[in-house]
């Protein structure tokens, strides 16, 4: 049993959740994701470790199918059955020079501790991120603390500037800024499009997937995506790719896989989505 040791809303529909998890904690990275289960009748979900310390770790989720609203729905000091982790390749640090980090929606606070991390091995970052609008802007304070160059877009113009994040990205490529990585992670359409747009240039660019994933460790086949042709499982190859060789209109259309099952799920819990 795991300890909840917080569980607060950050945004409409988005939590932040501390949990005591000592032996998981030691091992994890960034770009790293746990298993969660609630209890034994629970579906397992992936959830990336968007922070921890020595004994602890923090997810990030947004409240959106009946797994993640029962989420929302825990006191600190209850408890959650399994967090099973850490799982995935972590990210792939060095002195790599300037570094453009991008996110998206809820993928803003799984952008924070890659970004920290490619900070704190000598790399220059600009960082990027992008919401529908300003209420669901996140860990904006955080990132802006450890880059060089901080960015906001948001939909609506609410906060930051009207558009995009592949806005911006077009804008310093286009005035001549030194990039030699750029790192996305965020909405299936988000980084494709990113994708798009550093290819030209030739800028190599690393996505985050999240596909679908039921059990972590490459046995039931759930995240499978394509490779220039070639099939790769997000759980133990990734869960970052080249994002010039994902076939991003399949893994956006595998998304959607359980998508009927889950609102029926929804619909008879009473759960509004």
């Amino acid at each position: 049993m795991f300890k909840i040791l917080s569980n607060e809303k950050i945004a409409p529909r988005i939590f932040r959740m501390e949990i005591e998890a000592g032996l998981v904690a030691k091992k994890a990275r960034a770009g790293q994701f746990v298993m969660i289960r609630i209890d034994e009748k629970g579906e397992r979900i992936p959830l990336t470790v968007a922070g921890h310390d020595d004994k602890n770790i923090t997810i990030v989720y947004q409240a959106v199918g009946v797994t993640t609203h029962r989420l929302a729905e825990k006191k600190q000091g209850e408890h959650l059955l399994d967090v099973v982790g850490p799982l995935g390749h972590a990210t792939e640090l060095g002195e790599i020079g300037t570094v453009c980090c991008i996110g998206g929606g809820v993928g803003i606070a799984e952008l924070y501790p890659v970004a920290k991390a490619y900070k704190g091995s000598g790399n220059k970052v600009i960082a990027i991120i992008g919401a529908r609008n300003k209420e669901l802007v996140i860990y904006k304070d955080e990132l802006k603390k450890i880059s060089d160059e901080f960015f906001v877009t948001t939909d609506d113009g609410s906060d930051g500037e009207k558009g995009f994040v592949s806005n911006v990205l077009e804008r310093l490529i286009e005035s001549g800024q030194k990039i030699d990585l750029v790192y996305a992670v965020g909405p299936g359409i988000m980084m494709k499009v990113i994708s798009d747009v550093t290819r030209p240039s030739k800028i190599k660019t690393l996505v985050s997937l999240n596909t679908v994933l039921v059990d972590g460790t490459g046995m039931c086949g759930s995240c499978r995506i394509e490779m220039d042709g070639e099939t790769k499982f997000a759980c133990v190859d990734g869960p970052e790719f080249d994002g010039h060789k994902v076939n991003f209109d399949e893994m956006i259309a595998r998304q959607s896989l359980f998508k009927e099952q889950e609102g029926h799920a929804c619909k008879i819990r009473g759960i509004k989505t």
